[in-house]
């Protein structure tokens, strides 16, 4: 019960600073999802691949924190726990740091900054990193195979969405910029030379 108690309070808070920014930035007139709007071919299917992972990853994430069901050891169940904390607290600080150029999907209507400060000095992507801490750290808590293979499959499709569409994108928009800082920090996590 207590791992139920802790996954359901960091996924309010993890989905939480998510709806309150999309909503504060609508008041704004700000359109943060972007996921799929505008655009075409491979970069609208990576994207609209990405809201379908994100989605089913969630259900079946939350499904199974409400069923409890686990076969995992203690120590696997608070590593997931730990993992859970530790995304969110990656993710909250991404939102925050980003600002008003934060987005869910590339815009190439919305003019923006590269933002390079913050936890974005030692990962050029915290937003996907705390998404992917918090899917595997649920699957370690509450493990089955559905939320397995939909983890998966929800980690892949985020990596895809970095790699061939927002890193396209920020060299695009950014040009040198983006490829001096891609040249400093890590994808993930950790500076480079």
């Amino acid at each position: 019960m207590a791992f139920q108690l802790i996954s359901v309070a960091i996924l309010l808070a993890f989905y939480g600073c998510y709806f309150v920014k999309m909503l504060r930035q609508k008041k704004r007139g700000i359109q943060t999802n972007q996921l799929g709007k505008g655009k075409v071919g491979f970069v609208k299917f990576v994207e609209l691949a990405v809201r379908a992972a994100a989605l089913l990853v969630f259900a079946a994430g939350l499904i199974s924190i409400l069923i409890g069901t686990s076969h995992s050891p203690v120590l696997v169940r608070v590593i997931g726990a730990v993992m859970n904390v530790a995304g969110t607290i990656v993710f909250i600080s991404a939102v925050r740091t980003m600002g008003d150029s934060w987005r869910a999907g590339v815009s190439t209507t919305d003019q923006t900054e590269l933002v390079t400060s913050g936890i974005y000095q030692f990962s050029r992507n915290p937003a996907f990193l705390g998404f992917d801490l918090l899917y595997i750290g649920t699957l370690l808590m509450f493990f089955n195979w559905i939320l397995c293979a939909l983890t998966i499959f929800a980690v892949i499709m985020y990596h895809v969405q970095i790699v061939k569409v927002e890193e396209h994108f920020l060299l695009a928009a950014f040009g040198d910029e983006y490829l001096q800082y891609q040249k400093k920090v890590c994808r993930y996590l950790g500076r480079k030379g």
